[in-house]
This record gives C-alpha cells, structure tokens and sequence, in this order.
C-alpha cells in the first residue's frame, strides 16, 4: 500500500508544491479514449437487426453478430425486434359498465351497425423504415387496421359478417391494410387479421334475434315448400314417363296386331283365290262360332211341329244374372210346348 502511494506521488510530482507530470495526463487521456472506443462494441441477437445512425441520420443495419459503431456521440445503435410477432387488438366489449368504445361500431353496406373486434398480428421486414418512416409506427398499424376494417364493412352486408363470411372480410382487410402500409413505407407486414366477436349494438340485439328468427322461419318454410315442388314434380315426371310407356306398348301392340291381322288376310285371300266357295263356308262358320260362342241359344227341331214353340223367360237370361222370382200361377191353362232338341251355350 506504500509502495503504491510511493509511485502514484511520484506520478503526479512527487512532494507537495510539485505540478503533476505531462505522462501522466497523457496516460489518463488514453485510458479515457480507449474506454470511449471500446463502448462502440455491441451484440446484435439472432432475433433483431441493428439500425446505426451517424449525427441522428440512417447510416447503415447491421446483421445478428458481434458488432461495432463510432462511439456516441458520432454514432448511435437502435435494435429492432424483425422477427417477433406483434398483436394489435382493437375493439372490445366495453368496460364494465358496459359501454362500447367508438373503434367497435361500424356501419354496413346495408346500414346496420355492428360491435366488432378483431386482432391485427403483424412483424417488422425492414427496421430501418420502421424507425424513420413514421413517427410512432404502433399507432400507425393500429391506424391502418382500424381505417381498413371499416372500409371493408362498409362494402359488406350484415349477414355474412356475422355468419360465414367472416374469413373473406378478414382476408380483405389483410390485403387493404398491406397494400396502405406499403404505399407508406413502414416496414411493416401483415400476418393475419382475426375477427373475435361480431354482434350488433346491445340496444338492438333483442330486435335483430327477432329478425333472425323470421329470416330463419321464412328459410324453413322455403325448404318445405321446395320439397313439395319437388315430391310433385317427381310423381308427375313419373306418372307422364308410365303414360308414355303405356302408349307406346298399346302403340307396338296395335302395330303388331295390324300387322298380323294384314297377314292372315293376305293368307286367306290367297286361299280364297285357290277355293272360293270351300274359304265363304269356312268364313261363315267361323264367325258365327265367334258370335254364337258368347250368347244363350236353344236349338229347336221345326220337324213335325204344328203348335208355337213357348220358351221360359230366363232361357235368354245372361248365366251371371241372379235368378228371377217365379211367376204367378197363370188362369189359363198353358199351350202344350214341342220337346226341345237341346240346349247348348
């Protein structure tokens, strides 16, 4: 402890009245300037880029890795997160007593209002834009999301934004919200836009349930009645398509009937060609057994008789007939009858 105290007195002049030595200042300015060079040492993480700045003006970014800049204040070190994701929400269902802040209503292309928020996340692809490009890039985003949405509501019907169509006005406003932020050039990309909830204003939610209901009955009714145009059409489709059948099997049959009947004519006229008298007796015959073969008939002999022949009444009834009632007995005594031959059908 002497020893040192012995060497730093020497250093600055040794006793008292004695000015402190020039080596020693200038030892003391190197120590200084050394220190100040070596603050230019910095390390960038895999995850960021370094934006370096010479007098407040963009000079250079630098890559992950051991790095180095002129001091301060000659030069200056921002790092960017660029490959983070960030999550913007915007909207909300209100504070607790319940109001809805202005950013969640927005009005429809068919002049309903809705209570929509959603979820912007995003990431930085050029840090040194991001930095100089706006002044307070956060807000900038949440700017351009809010604008976006908006516009893409305003083009869209209140049904598909709360039903099914949620995706295509999320993909829109992805799309809108890129193509402003690049026209600015704020270094900022958009990885996807998320709708969270989507409801109309709290005063109308008993009125728009009662729509819905209606829409939903008149929907429902629609359906019933297709089925019934449907399960009617089918049945009358299939009902033409038998007539059809039916006709065009009585045509065929009729054709074929022609055709056969043409036939046999031809057959017996060139019998009749051949034996004129043997083919009329034939013809004679075969049609009164056709005519005779479905009617009552009695035969009787007009050999040797005088008196009138008297037949029963239900000689000449049809065999499917129910039986008449016996007649009366008559006063006068009835003419005697001729044996009949025979009876045949």
């Amino acid at each position: 402890m002497d020893q040192l105290r012995d060497r730093l007195r020497g250093l600055f002049g040794g006793g008292p009245g004695g000015g402190v030595r020039p080596g020693a200042i200038a030892a003391i300015a190197g120590a200084v300037f050394a220190l100040w060079a070596l603050s230019g040492i910095y390390q960038v993480q895999p995850n960021e880029e370094a934006v370096v700045t010479t007098f407040g003006a963009y000079s250079r970014s630098e890559a992950p890795g051991l790095r180095y800049h002129l001091p301060s204040p000659i030069e200056h070190v921002e790092k960017v997160p660029v490959t983070s994701l960030n999550r913007l929400d915007i909207g909300g269902n209100g504070a607790a007593d319940g109001d809805v802040p202005q950013e969640s209503l927005m009005l429809t292309s068919d002049e309903n209002i809705v209570d929509l928020n959603f979820s912007v996340t995003w990431r930085i692809n050029d840090a040194s834009r991001y930095l100089f490009a706006t002044r307070a890039p956060e807000e900038a985003v949440k700017a351009v999301a809010e604008s976006s949405m908006r516009e893409i509501i305003g083009k869209t019907p209140l049904d598909p934004i709360l039903t099914g169509g949620k995706g295509q006005v999320q993909l829109q406003t992805a799309e809108l919200m890129q193509k402003t932020l690049d026209r600015w050039g704020a270094g900022v990309s958009v990885v996807e836009v998320q709708i969270r909830t989507a409801n109309p204003p709290p005063e109308v939610i008993a009125a728009f349930r009662d729509v819905t209901n209606a829409q939903q009955d008149a929907a429902s009714a629609v359906n019933e009645g297709d089925t019934y145009k449907n399960r009617v059409v089918n049945e009358a489709k299939g009902d033409a398509a038998k007539i059809i059948q039916s006709a065009e099997g009585y045509r065929e049959q009729s054709v074929r009937t022609a055709t056969g009947d043409a036939a046999r004519f031809n057959s017996i006229y060139g019998e009749y060609r051949r034996a004129p008298e043997a083919t009329r007796q034939r013809l004679y015959l075969e049609t009164m057994e056709k005519v005779l073969a479905r009617s009552n008939k009695v035969i009787v002999s007009g050999k040797g008789v005088t008196a009138p022949v008297i037949l029963p009444p239900d000689v000449f009834r049809p065999r499917n007939a129910p039986a008449a009632a016996a007649p009366p007995p008559a006063d006068t005594q009835a003419a005697p009858t001729a044996p009949a031959r025979g009876a045949g059908q």
